[in-house]
């Protein structure tokens, strides 16, 4: 048997109902046996410091089931040994659960063509992507039956909002259920608090290849920043999702919803788009504006969204949709982020590559006008320093946006290792898991025995776009 590396053990225990919530367990190592169909985990209370162990096994059709739990070890040596005949090669396939349909290959097409972002995932330089896509796919609880083709299809990148989302939630240690239909998740931590989360993108009005698409272009004013087209495309999307009237439902009644969007309306608009949403949620942005002759954030209010409809801004502006807890949000649902976290916690690309990420981060110094460029290859040591585990996390990018009128709040512990926005007596606050905070990035995939890509590269461009963007993205819109 060998032993299984960190990274790889964090995406193999996705496919728990808890993810990486082992409780008072943590675990303190895996070993996987050699045909890559078994794995053994040994925990270690925190307190009585008991050594027990999990053993894992593919299903016949490569989904993991836990077969074995024991406890009372007296050694990890002996838990170990206890292990080594659950991890030999060539055991048969753990039983399929009662009621349970074996889940199609992700790669199995059938007499389908994929479309060309599925494509992507056979190149070699993808590889991490498309083994972290399926993991996570083999994760769910109960995918619908049209998951794999509409993954392989122009419904790609909602499939793909959906595996991140659910990689995030179980990240968090988080119980992720799908008991029903709809909405998409069912989330529970260890006190008993739960909510109901449903998935939705915003979508181009026409299909598009959002990997390689051209940047679309960026509004240039305040006013089209966060309440011009991206704004009304949230707008519209959110808005067909409460007519559906989630909260009502009798298995959510009582519980906090939540709505989880990301965001493909046009080429490259997760670099810009977020501002629209937080200009709709909240009926006001932010500009830079001179104060007592220095340079300052202000307000930027609006009753409207921009354009002859005249829709109105500030859902969370009043009691309306006070069945709605909340908006999580990110701007970060791409095939690099499946890349990203492999490769940044392997700490190694495929052969050949290089992966450099470009973008800027927040800059939380007292004052600050304009976020931070950074351009930093994902296996870096300065790249993987950015987070306290030492790689990209899942949920780097998640944000949550909590309606301060809601019937049922969303309690903060329900994600805990998000960013949250929430209202203080008439201002918008943040609270932030992680220090460090990517506003918006790209990721460059080159050859390796190409020169570096580097910071002088981009800084001409980027000067042009920070320049339009005025005061840096975070800041407190109200």
């Amino acid at each position: 048997m060998r032993l299984v590396p960190r990274w790889e053990f964090d995406i193999y225990a996705l496919a728990l109902p808890r993810g990486h919530g082992f409780g008072d367990n943590p675990p303190i190592g895996a070993w996987g046996s050699d045909d890559g169909k078994n794995m053994g985990i040994v925990t270690r209370h925190v307190e009585s410091k008991n050594i027990g162990t999990i053993v894992m096994r593919r299903r016949a059709d490569a989904v993991w089931e836990v077969i074995k739990r024991e406890a009372g070890f007296a050694s990890v040596d002996a838990a170990k040994k206890a292990l080594e005949p659950d991890l030999a090669e060539n055991l048969p396939p753990a039983p399929m659960p009662p009621g349970t349909r074996p889940l199609r290959s992700l790669f199995d097409f059938g007499d389908r063509e994929p479309n060309e972002m599925f494509r992507y995932l056979v190149n070699k330089a993808h590889q991490p992507a498309a083994w972290a896509l399926t993991q996570i796919y083999m994760s769910f609880p109960k995918p619908d039956r049209n998951w794999v083709s509409d993954c392989q299809s122009n419904h790609f990148h909602t499939r793909l909002w959906e595996a991140q989302l659910l990689a995030s939630l179980r990240e968090q240690g988080l119980l992720v259920e799908q008991p029903v239909e709809s909405p998409d998740f069912r989330i529970q931590n260890k006190r008993g608090g739960e909510a109901w989360i449903e998935a939705v993108t915003a979508n181009p009005p026409a299909d598009y290849n959002h990997m390689n698409a051209p940047i679309a272009d960026m509004p240039t004013e305040k006013e089209e920043v966060f309440f011009g087209p991206a704004a009304l495309r949230f707008a519209k999307t959110i808005g067909n999702k409460l007519e559906r009237n989630y909260d009502q439902m009798d298995h959510v009644k009582g519980k906090p919803f939540v709505l989880a969007i990301a965001d493909f309306h046009a080429g490259g608009s997760m670099i810009w788009s977020r501002e629209g949403l937080t200009g709709y949620l909240l009926g006001a942005g932010a500009t830079v504006a001179e104060v007592n002759g220095k340079p300052q954030a202000v307000p930027l209010p609006a009753e409207f969204l921009l354009g002859p409809a005249k829709f109105p801004a500030g859902l969370f502006r009043d009691d309306k949709h006070a069945g709605l807890a909340a908006v999580v949000f990110t701007n970060a649902c791409s095939i690099s982020k499946l890349s990203r976290v492999p490769i940044s916690a392997a700490a190694t690309a495929p052969e050949g590559y290089r992966f450099t990420r470009m973008g800027v981060f927040f800059d939380r110094t007292p004052g600050a006008l304009k976020p931070r460029p950074f351009c930093l290859d994902i296996t870096s040591e300065e790249y993987r320093a950015l987070w306290p585990q030492g790689f990209e996390p899942w949920t780097a990018e998640l944000e949550v946006f909590h309606n301060p009128f809601a019937r049922h709040p969303l309690p903060f512990d329900l994600l805990p290792e998000a960013t949250h926005w929430f209202e203080v007596k008439g201002e918008w606050m943040c609270q932030s898991f992680y220090e460090t905070s990517i506003l918006w990035s790209r990721t460059r995939i080159d050859n390796a025995d190409q020169p570096p890509f580097t910071m002088a590269d981009i800084e001409r461009g980027m000067a042009e776009l920070l320049e339009k963007e005025g005061a840096q993205k975070p800041a407190s819109p109200a």
